[in-house]
């Protein structure tokens, strides 16, 4: 079997021996956060993560040696469970697979759904939404950054179904979507995530609070740190807390007042999120019965509240 190369004569896995790889990859993503997924595990491998990430050399990100430039530009290195660097300075990247093997797993999208992607970086994950909706479904992928929403305009022009944004993605979506499927931390859900689902649409966002500017990491991540996953429902919204999840901080328009960060810290310091239940929005909660009350929003303990 003939292999590929590179511009500069390294060689690389035929495309028939990536798309192996990427297959197996896909399984073990899942298996990673015991996940059981058949049509996640055929998104992972039907997207190229070496489309979305630009030329080699690849830069890696670890808690542990902060950014590391992988030695070998052989795209094969990219399928494993490494965060890879979008844009260090701010601390932008392309997130854990297998964390967003949960993550997806937890939104749920189906064919003919209208997804919205909020944080879309370069669009790795915009374009597993893609194959998770299908041509019948669509996904509009929204990015602050100018230069990366023009890469992941580029990197996803061969998916149809898949519109990218340049804009505050506290303002999406603009009109009902079935999901809505977040890439930063955050320490209030904006109104039109919630405001925005159609009846059974699901949420998926890092709740947190802002840790502090870690230089060696790039911006600035949540320094206490889950993934929720609130749905519409006709009584409510159910909530539920998925894993622990330390997300980039987000920019533009997400201000919190200190108070209301102080008393999120000491709800994560206090633990118990896995009690939580439901999402009161805009009306009064009891505090006795909600592990963390906001303004104009709580997330309670019951089912409905």
């Amino acid at each position: 079997m003939q292999e590929a190369k590179t511009r500069d004569g390294v060689s690389l896995f035929s495309p028939a021996e990536l798309a192996v790889v990427r297959r197996a990859f896909g399984r073990q993503m899942l298996a990673v956060l015991g996940v059981e997924n058949p049509a996640i595990a055929a998104a992972f491998a039907a997207v190229p993560r070496e489309a979305f990430l630009g030329p080699p050399p690849w830069t890696a990100v670890s808690p542990v040696i902060a950014h590391h430039v992988l030695p070998d530009r052989d795209p094969v290195v990219l399928y494993q469970d490494i965060v890879v660097a979008l844009d260090p300075a701010r601390g932008v990247n392309n997130g854990s697979p297998s964390l967003h093997a949960k993550l997806l797993e937890a939104l749920g999208p189906k064919s003919g759904e209208h997804v919205v992607h909020i944080g879309a970086g370069s669009g790795y994950y915009s374009a597993m939404l893609s194959e998770l909706v299908g041509l019948s479904g669509r996904v509009t992928a929204v990015e602050f950054d100018p230069a990366l929403a023009d890469k992941a305009r580029n990197n996803l022009s061969s998916y149809r179904n898949v519109t990218v944004v340049c804009g505050d993605g506290t303002r999406w979506p603009e009109n009902e979507a079935d999901g809505v499927y977040v890439n930063f931390a955050v320490a209030r859900p904006a109104d039109r995530w919630i405001e925005g689902l159609a009846s059974g649409g699901r949420l998926v966002f890092p709740l947190g609070v802002p840790g502090p500017q870690q230089p060696h990491l790039g911006g600035r991540h949540a320094e206490h740190g889950a993934a929720l996953r609130i749905e519409r429902r006709a009584e409510g919204y159910a909530a539920e807390a998925i894993t622990p999840a330390y997300f980039v901080w987000a920019e533009g328009n997400s201000d919190v007042a200190p108070d209301e960060l102080a008393r999120l810290r000491a709800a994560f310091e206090g633990g118990g999120l896995d009690r939580v239940r439901s999402l009161i929005w805009k009306r009064p909660a009891p505090p006795e019965r909600c592990w963390f009350i906001g303004a104009s929003w709580a997330l309670g303990c019951d089912e409905t509240l």
